[in-house]
């Protein structure tokens, strides 16, 4: 059987969909995993994914490309030529999978299979529904396991990244260093540099060493974070190089972002610096020690906001370097 399983929208999303992933590659002999450009190296890192395919879904990406007739065609083709049996489509619960679905059937997928608030009339072979607000790879893998896979014995349903990974300890030393991740997809999720500046030297006063990681993009603001306290890695590590650094770390703060979920699928606790635009039951990193910080009461809840929607940034804004500096002693122990 030959399987393709579609997430198509950021790094995180697709970390969280890997027990998902897992349990269509015990019982498939291939795996294609169809992902969006921001989500495609993460894919690569996924264990059980034979093969990824990139695409840009116009209905998904927040900065969608013009939707031209000639990019469809050109995707049709190319599952066409992949001939999947079966595919899954996994999407958030504000994501309808119906126009990928209506894709997949011109491109002959014989089954398909999505969870689907929406009528799915002859898209779906299984409309999969979902009560409550399970966390997002709980979601997933339900809809796996009403597809008729299972993860195999042993698999304990957690996030996880392929091995071996690389060596990072020219650019860090050795492990046992605290990372601080500053930068998010959006504005509305991170926590005001100032202060984060400030948690940096609070715990490099407290005795542990801090590194400070961000894409090349955010290189200024993880200068401005890393100040003298901190190791400034922006821009320095590709994705694997990441997950390397996040594997030898104490313990991770990040607001919600991929790197969250990367740190949780190499098994480091984090402290969750956590904007309730979108809800933590959902969000949050899963299968690790995770002390949750801001409010999630805040007015901003539940808006999916990309700009914070309420001056001064209240439910980041309030969290101090104090917290975070009590936060990380309770996740991962007292500096050595």
């Amino acid at each position: 059987m030959r399987a393709l399983v579609a997430r198509l929208d950021n790094l995180g999303d697709v970390l969280l969909a890997g027990p998902a992933v897992r349990a269509v590659a015990a019982g498939a002999e291939q795996v294609v995993l169809l992902a969006g450009p921001r989500g495609a190296a993460a894919a690569r890192l996924l264990p059980g994914v034979d093969r990824v395919e990139r695409w840009c879904a116009p209905w998904i990406d927040p900065e969608p490309p013009p939707t031209r007739k000639s990019d469809v065609d050109e995707l049709v083709a190319r599952i066409a030529v992949l001939a999947p049996d079966v595919a899954l489509v996994l999407t958030s619960f504000h994501q309808s999978p119906l126009p990928l679905a209506l894709l997949l059937r011109m491109a002959g997928v014989p089954w398909i299979g999505a969870i689907s608030e929406d009528y799915p009339g002859s898209l779906l072979d299984l409309r999969h529904r979902v009560d409550g607000d399970p966390p997002e790879p709980e979601r997933a893998l339900s809809l796996a396991r009403a597809a008729g896979f299972a993860l195999p014995g042993g698999d304990d349903g957690r996030l996880a990244v392929r091995g071996p990974l690389p060596d990072v300890r020219e650019l860090v030393g050795e492990p046992g260093y605290v990372v601080v991740h500053p930068a998010a997809s959006v504005p509305a999720r991170e926590w005001p540099p100032g202060r984060c500046a400030a948690a940096v030297e609070s715990l490099a006063r407290r005795g542990y060493r801090v590194v400070v990681t961000g894409a090349a993009a955010d290189r200024a603001l993880t200068s401005r974070v890393a100040g003298r306290a901190g190791l400034d890695l922006g821009g320095r590590t590709g994705l694997a190089e990441l997950a390397a650094v996040l594997a030898g770390a104490h313990a991770v703060v990040a607001p919600n972002t991929g790197p969250a979920h990367l740190a949780a699928a190499v098994g480091t606790p984090v402290v969750s610096l956590f904007a309730p635009v979108v809800r933590a039951a959902r969000w949050a990193p899963y299968g690790v020690p995770t002390v949750l910080l801001g409010d999630q009461a805040a007015p901003c809840r539940d808006t999916r906001a990309r700009q914070c929607p309420v001056r001064g940034h209240p439910c980041l804004s309030r969290v101090t370097p104090s917290d975070v500096l009590d936060a990380v002693e309770r996740v991962g122990g007292a500096a050595a």
